[in-house]
This record gives C-alpha cells, sequence and structure tokens, in this order.
C-alpha cells in the first residue's frame, strides 16, 4: 500500500490505493524479504514464490523460507505507535507449523527468526535475531528482536524513538516508493 501525505497536515495521508484520507499514520511494509528483492528478475521466476505472508527461495542446496510479520516501534512524545510489515526467515519446520496452522484462529505459539528486511535509517537490518509470537485471530505474527543483539535499531525498539523520527521515516519511505 502506498501513502502521500496531504499537503499542510502533517499525520494526514491519503492511500494511492483506495484514495482516502487517513488521519493515522500508515505502517512501512516491505512487499519482499530483502533476499527476494535483490534476485534478478530471472531469478526472481525461476527460483522464487511470493505471495502475500509467505515467500520461498529455492536454490540448488537449500531453500530459504520467510513469513511476513508486523513490528510496533513506540514513539516516545506522541500516543500514536510506528507500525511496521517485515519479513522473517524461519527454519524448515518452524515455518512449516506456522503454514499448517495460518488459518487456525487459535494458533499461538513462538518461533526464533531473522529479521529479513533492510530499515533505510539503520543501514543493514537483515540477520536481527528475533522472537516471532503469533496472535489468535489469524492477525500476523508480532516480533521481538533480541534485545541483547547490539544494534541502533534494537537500541530503538526498546528505548522508542521520537514523533519527529517516525514522521521522518514515513515520508523518507512515500518518497522512496513514489
Amino acid at each position: 500500500m502506498f501513502w502521500k501525505r496531504k499537503k499542510n497536515k502533517s499525520t494526514e495521508f491519503k492511500c494511492s490505493e483506495c484514495e482516502k484520507t487517513h488521519a493515522e499514520w500508515p505502517a512501512l511494509a516491505f512487499n519482499s524479504p530483502v533476499n527476494y528483492h535483490n534476485l534478478s528478475e530471472n531469478e526472481k521466476s525461476e527460483i522464487g514464490k511470493l505471495e502475500t505472508d509467505f515467500c520461498e527461495i529455492h536454490y540448488e542446496d537449500q531453500t530459504d523460507r520467510f513469513i511476513r510479520v508486523t513490528l510496533t516501534q513506540k514513539v516516545n512524545d506522541t500516543c500514536e505507535n510506528l507500525e511496521y510489515g517485515l519479513w522473517v526467515s524461519l527454519s524448515e519446520k518452524n515455518y512449516s507449523d506456522y503454514k499448517v496452522n495460518f488459518n487456525n484462529p487459535n494458533h499461538e505459539t513462538g518461533y526464533f527468526g531473522w529479521l529479513c528486511s533492510n530499515i533505510a535509517e539503520y543501514g543493514d537490518t537483515s540477520s536481527i535475531p528475533c522472537d516471532v509470537m503469533t496472535k489468535k485471530g489469524n492477525d500476523r505474527p508480532e516480533i521481538f528482536p533480541h534485545k541483547d543483539f547490539d544494534h541502533p535499531f534494537v537500541r530503538d525498539y526498546y528505548n522508542g524513538i521520537l514523533k519527529k523520527e517516525a514522521e521522518n521515516r514515513i515520508y523518507e519511505m512515500i518518497k522512496n516508493v513514489g
């Protein structure tokens, strides 16, 4: 989903898909894991499989598996949070369990995963270890970066960011999409 800032309004965005204006911040979503994004078009069609919530890359010697997840970033000087739509890689066993239970509204469990989305403000954020927690009701799983992993993104996740920084991230993503 692409969003455009409405002129003279700091927190209103016009959605390019539904054409409606929204007062809340948009989620910063990534269409695919960085591993898939970095494939050539030929590789995407030959070894990749991208769906809305699942992605697989079938190499000769291994298969990489990814699921779409959410992350909620605390914003310290406002009552809003910044939402992300990200991707993580899972082991074959955990990926299979998640896929089998994808439509089960009572499935609650946790997995270990690696972040597979690069958040521009932090440089390389792929390969940050995360706990992946599924939720009742079939909402996308939420991730929690491992607190002991030394990375600015992890520190900001636990310490929060300022509203100005959150809005700058939204505007940068809009600028880079549009």
